[in-house]
């Protein structure tokens, strides 16, 4: 991941694909449409893809989980990496706050618009072809908007082949919603009084077959059942599976000796390695994130890899865990259990949150139509004045007073 920047390095070539405008002009973005699916890779190889940057302008607040990347290495039937892009990113239900590791950085923008500056600083070499696809997925019953779409693919080409050794990443995104508590447990309850000695009905972020080492894990809480939810210990089976290893390879003490974090982290913090980066209430309700680089301590496996964690103390907690899992292995790779589609992708929020994110967008479509009409150009000003009061209130996280703005044009 690292390098001597002292080295000069011969057949090595320095690349980099990306959105900007080939006709010299300042269009420098692709304007996907929903349901749309756009290539923004297709490279002959040996090379590595070194840093990744994208960002949106005003986009609906879903958009980090309508659009899914899939990458493949090597001309594998099935991809390597599957993931809502915002979560790959370390966004955490559809809500971007800021975050500065070693592997995932999230900046901010110009705080009138709905834009961030994502990127992913995981190295992803290939030996003979790397392809990237992106998918815009409709959310049934929502405003169908175009999206314009920034990227940077910062990349390596090489003059000699990739050594046999070099492990592919890959990247998962799973979902259990909600949490099943386990039978005997006091549902929700903060008493630590079970007793879990086999691990199988823990949160599983993911179950590798073959060889290679973890590098990554990015795991959201919506919780649900309020209070301390973090009991839950780590239970990594390496070469092994749960109900089959007993104890696990790596057996933990609960989510904030995972993280990093002092006991019980009702603030939130981020860092190179470690991070609790989103922390909605100091009580622990509602929506929490949180991340880990094995970057200086990979997991290493040889034939197979499970992560799991507890939800609660003896999975006790019934509450909506989302995870992805980064990895590097060496080919072939297991096929990925399947994606949900959109709907079920999407994170929980109340009605006026979701009705907020809907005024925008068509508050958003009237103005360029009234544009397109010939519309006098001080109601256009006023109109989209409005609409930027509207698109702070949202990041300021006040959706009522956004649909005023919205509606009043």
């Amino acid at each position: 991941m690292f390098y001597d920047p002292s080295r000069v390095t011969s057949r090595i070539h320095t690349i980099r694909r990306s959105s900007w405008d080939t006709s010299g002009r300042n269009r420098d973005f692709i304007l996907l449409q929903p349901g749309q699916r756009v290539l923004l890779l297709d490279e002959q190889g040996p090379g590595k893809i070194a840093h990744f940057y994208w960002t949106t302008i005003n986009a609906s607040r879903f958009h980090f989980r309508q659009l899914v990347l899939r990458a493949w290495w090597d001309g594998e039937s099935t991809p390597s990496i599957e993931a809502p892009l915002g979560d790959l990113f370390g966004v955490p239900h559809c809500t971007p706050v800021p975050l500065r590791s070693l592997a995932a950085v999230v900046n901010p923008g110009n705080n009138g618009l709905l834009t961030w500056g994502l990127n992913l600083y995981l190295p992803m070499p290939f030996a003979t072809s790397a392809r990237m696809e992106l998918a815009y997925e409709a959310i049934p019953g929502h405003p169908a908007e175009e999206m314009a779409f920034w990227y940077h693919l910062d990349m390596e080409k090489y003059d000699d082949p990739l050594p046999e050794d070099v492990g592919r990443l890959h990247a998962q995104w799973r979902r259990e919603n909600p949490t099943t508590p386990k039978e005997g447990t006091e549902a929700n309850s903060p008493v630590w009084n079970g007793v879990n000695l086999d691990g199988r009905e823990n949160y599983c972020a993911v179950a590798v077959e073959g060889r290679g080492q973890m590098v990554g894990l990015h795991l959201q809480v919506d919780n649900l059942g309020g209070g301390w939810y973090g009991e839950g210990d780590d239970m990594v089976f390496v070469d092994g599976r749960p109900g089959e290893q007993w104890p696990p390879a790596y057996h933990g003490t609960g989510s904030e000796e995972i993280f990093g974090g002092g006991a019980c982290p009702n603030e939130a913090y981020h860092g190179p390695y470690t991070g609790f980066h989103l922390v909605e209430n100091a009580d622990h309700a509602g929506k929490n994130a949180m991340y880990r680089w094995y970057l200086a301590d990979p997991i290493r496996f040889e034939r197979s890899l499970v992560w799991t964690i507890e939800h609660g103390h003896d999975n006790n907690y019934e509450n909506d865990y989302t995870s992805v899992a980064y990895w590097y292995q060496l080919e072939p790779h297991a096929p990925f259990p399947s994606l949900p589609d959109v709907t079920a992708r999407l994170p929980r929020f109340s009605d006026v949150v979701v009705q907020a994110d809907v005024a925008r967008a068509e508050c958003a479509e009237r103005l360029r139509q009234m544009g397109r009409e010939g519309a006098a150009q001080d109601v256009l000003r006023r109109g989209w004045d409005a609409f930027n009061q509207g698109i702070r209130a949202l990041v300021e996280n006040r959706p009522e007073e956004a649909i005023g703005f919205f509606t009043a044009q």
